[in-house]
């Protein structure tokens, strides 16, 4: 009998062992496999952030036109306005600083009102 329990204990220790091997395998597999499904989850994070981007450039591309338009037309308007006032200061720029001289240098004292009252 002790043939056979000896027999029947090798035996169960086989299926141990084999048990831990099965899962020593399973335990590999699904480490491996979380490691892919990572990889593969940072593979479409940075196809979908590089979609997004890519989406963002062109509708800022399309809407940014408009504002670069305005901005030249702005531009353009002050530099019309400047030229008015630069050609303005030309043609009455000697007047101008004839009449300060003579207002500086013609001096007509007068007495104020109060004074003339009293």
């Amino acid at each position: 009998m002790s043939a056979q329990n000896s027999a029947g204990i090798q035996t169960l220790l086989d299926a141990e062992r084999e048990a831990q091997k099965i899962v020593q395998q399973a335990r590999e597999y699904r480490t491996k496999r979380i490691r892919e499904a990572k990889a593969e989850a940072q593979k479409e994070i940075e196809e979908y952030r590089s979609s997004k981007e890519e989406e963002y450039k062109k509708f800022e591309a399309e809407h940014s036109s408009g504002f670069k338009k305005a901005e030249e037309d702005a531009n353009k308007e002050a530099e019309e306005k400047l030229k008015e006032i630069q050609s303005a200061g030309q043609k009455q720029g000697d007047k101008v600083v004839d009449d300060l001289i003579k207002a500086t240098t013609d001096v007509k004292p007068e007495v104020p009102e109060k004074i003339v009252k009293a």
